[in-house]
Parts: structure tokens; C-alpha cells; sequence
């Protein structure tokens, strides 16, 4: 093998030849190369790459305008769902503000049923008060009244002076 056959072999990716000191890189002129580039080739090879891969890019774009759309609709159902979790705990907020209400409720009716139970004690208590006074004060009365019947019979049975004539 010549020394230009050897380039040729090694940058062709010969794998019995390996790049020795003295070879030259795979890159070493592709600058000089660059001017040699036709325009039209690279117009056909970026619409060709284009073309390969634009319908793949564009489904992609659909697929996440797509996703999007699907996220944007389980947001506003996730929303909703919400919204009923704290509808649900203020309804068993109401339903304990009803029970305690109804707690209370039976709390009056049993107050209000002693204060009529009282009510008739005492009305009771008062009436017996009163017949145990016009009792009394009767036999007050009696007590005068037989007092002076025997302050009357002493004044009778003491002696009187009898009279002169």
C-alpha cells in the first residue's frame, strides 16, 4: 500500500490501518472543502431533511396540542370534583350545625317544662301558704276572742260591793 492509498484506506475507515504520527486527521480539510459545496445540494438536502422529518414534527405538535387540551379538561374536572369534596364537608358542617341546633332545642323544652313544673309547685305552695295564714290568724282570732270571753267571765264572777239601800 502507498502513503496515498494508506490516507485513502484509513479515512475510508479501513480497519487493518490505523492512523499513525504522520497521518492526517479526518477533519484536516473540510474547510477547504466547504467552497466547493454546491448551493443547490444543500437546498435539496435541507428540504430533504425537511421533508423527512416535518409530518413527524407535526404530529408531534398535534399529539401535545392534543395532550394540552386533555390536561386543560382534567384541570377543570379535577376543579369541579373539588368544589363538590367542599360542598360535601359544608353540608356535614350544616348537618352538625342542625344536630347541635336540635341538641339545644331539646335543652329549652326540657327548661321550659321544669319552669312550668315550678310554676305549679310554687303556685301550690303559695295557696297552701295562704289557707295556713287565714288558718292561723282564725285561730288568733278564736284565741282573742276566747281570751276575752274569760277576761268577761272573771269581771262577772269577781265580787261586786253590793249597794246600800
Amino acid at each position: 500500500m502507498s502513503g496515498a492509498e494508506g490516507k485513502e484506506a484509513a479515512a475510508a475507515g479501513d480497519p487493518g490501518r490505523s492512523l499513525g504520527p504522520g497521518d492526517a486527521s479526518p477533519d484536516e480539510g473540510v474547510v477547504e472543502d466547504l467552497p466547493l459545496i454546491d448551493e443547490k445540494a444543500v437546498e435539496q438536502l435541507t428540504e430533504g431533511l425537511i421533508s423527512h422529518y416535518l409530518p413527524d414534527l407535526q404530529r408531534s405538535k398535534s399529539a401535545l396540542q392534543e395532550l394540552t387540551q386533555n390536561q386543560v379538561v382534567l384541570l377543570e374536572t379535577l376543579e369541579q370534583e373539588i368544589s363538590k369534596f367542599k360542598e360535601c364537608n359544608s353540608i356535614v358542617d350544616i348537618n352538625a350545625l342542625f344536630s347541635e341546633a336540635k341538641h339545644y332545642h331539646n335543652k329549652l323544652v326540657n327548661i321550659r317544662n321544669e319552669m312550668m313544673m315550678l310554676h305549679e309547685k310554687t303556685s301550690k305552695l303559695k295557696k297552701r301558704a295562704l289557707k295556713l295564714q287565714q288558718k292561723r290568724q282564725k285561730e288568733e282570732l278564736e284565741r282573742e276572742q276566747q281570751r276575752e270571753k274569760e277576761l268577761e267571765r272573771e269581771k262577772q264572777l269577781t265580787a261586786k260591793p253590793a249597794k246600800r239601800t
